[in-house]
């Protein structure tokens, strides 16, 4: 179990809701071009508070930056798309250290395991435990110009390796490396800015009203208890309204 996972949840209720076409949205879906099993379900999904909530941060953002957008990599992932990743995931690490997944002693696949959960969510059944995508409030984001290039953060998204931590190039003394930590910040700011919370070890994923959230907001922020607002997204409906313009002051977070 992961510290965040003691965290009680009390699910709003809130549906899930498709993420507005004014974001860069990544296409193809990396995990669907895996052969990730969707079924009839979308990636690019959220609950309909955090997605109003990262529209109001790309709102943000374009006063900082013109003609700059938030770009989604990933959004709603089911548990058994999880389960698909941490396997595939576990897969390319064996491969990459010249070993094969089906021939691996305990000990091997125990030390890839662990490598693979620094990144990846287990990707837990139990009703008290949900993965932090398969909620509906977790969100995987970069950012794209102007000119719709990507900005170079200094790993890719899902990259397993130190690199991948938010502050890896905090210290870094080339102009390059600090450019990638600046924007990174950039990232934080708008984000934090309407109540996400980072992950602690990728710079890329954010979330509002997850376990990992009140956690992190626990233990940041000194709050005497928390509750998770959103739990296992599995059994919620969708909704199909469009978001609407402009975002209520009450999500512009001071």
């Amino acid at each position: 179990m992961k510290p965040y996972q003691i965290i009680p949840i009390a699910d709003c209720g809130e549906p899930l809701a498709e993420i507005s076409q004014s974001f860069f949205i990544q296409a193809p879906h990396a995990y669907q071009a895996l052969g990730a099993p969707y079924g009839n379900k979308s990636p690019f999904y959220l609950r309909t508070g955090v997605r109003d909530r990262l529209q109001a941060a790309q709102n943000f953002l374009q006063t900082m930056r013109a003609g700059w957008q938030i770009k989604v990599f990933d959004a709603y992932r089911p548990i058994p798309v999880q389960r698909f990743m941490v396997e595939h995931t576990l897969c390319e690490l064996a491969k990459a250290q010249g070993l094969d997944r089906q021939h691996l002693s305990a000990q091997q696949e125990q030390e890839l395991m662990a490598q693979v959960l620094q990144f990846w969510a287990i990707p837990s059944d139990d009703p008290n435990t949900p993965p932090p995508h398969s909620t509906g409030a977790a969100v995987d984001i970069t950012l794209v110009d102007r000119d719709r290039q990507e900005i170079n953060m200094g790993s890719a998204i899902d990259e397993i390796s130190d690199r991948s931590f938010p502050n890896y190039f905090e210290t870094a003394t080339s102009a390059e490396a600090r450019s990638f930590h600046a924007y990174r910040e950039l990232l934080l700011q708008i984000m934090a800015a309407h109540g996400f919370q980072r992950h602690p070890n990728e710079w890329w994923h954010f979330s509002y009203g997850d376990q990992m959230w009140a956690w992190l907001n626990l233990k940041e922020l000194g709050q005497a208890k928390a509750i998770a607002k959103y739990g296992d997204a599995n059994r919620i409906f969708c909704d199909s309204r469009p978001i609407l313009e402009p975002i209520p002051e009450i999500l512009i977070e001071k």
